[in-house]
């Protein structure tokens, strides 16, 4: 399974962007997929994980700002952020999780907030 997250970019403080994570094979549906975040210097942090049912969950961080869903016939999570902060800037990795344990990682996008 290979995972690519895309649709990074550079915004202004209040702005919006929508992440995509794609991932490649057909175990999809049963992964639970999160996204996770590092920022420079930092230590990466998780943002927001959905289940393999659909079941969102959100660190505070991004409570009611961003929204994760999934289209398992496009074999798809996205992230929608909205309200973006200056904080809110790092580079964004998707990272899939089946039921046995095994983890999937991709390349992160950079995300970019100005002030």
């Amino acid at each position: 399974v290979q995972l690519q997250a895309s649709g990074g970019g550079t915004v202004q403080a209040g702005g919006s962007l929508q992440l995509s994570c794609t991932a490649s094979g057909n175990i999809f549906p049963l992964l639970a997929v999160s996204w996770e975040r590092q920022g420079t210097g930092e230590q990466r942090e998780l943002v927001a994980q959905i289940g393999a049912g659909g079941t969102p969950k959100y660190e505070d961080l991004v409570q009611g700002r961003f929204n994760i869903s999934r289209d398992n016939a496009k074999n798809t999570v996205y992230l929608q952020m909205n309200n973006l902060l200056p904080e809110d800037t790092g580079i964004y990795y998707c990272k899939g999780k089946l039921f046995t344990g095994r983890e999937y990682w991709g390349r992160g996008t950079q995300v970019t907030v100005s002030s």
